[in-house]
């Protein structure tokens, strides 16, 4: 809270109004679109042999409609 204060005071502002600004800022955001994020993530994953992931022992279980 004392940074959001010392933050609204300096662009003299509401401590309300720099919490809305502080949110539309990470909610919106002002960087690259998070697609393009998530397109470089998936780019960045080695290729080559497939890792396997462990499986519960108690699948499967029994399913009743």
């Amino acid at each position: 809270m004392k940074k959001l204060r010392s933050r609204a005071a300096a662009l003299g502002v509401s401590v309300e109004e720099a919490h809305r600004r502080l949110l539309r800022s990470v909610l919106v955001g002002n960087g690259p679109a998070p697609q393009a994020d998530f397109i470089e993530y998936l780019r960045a994953i080695p290729q080559g042999k497939a890792v396997e992931f462990p499986r519960p022992k108690d699948l499967p279980r029994p399913v009743s409609f």
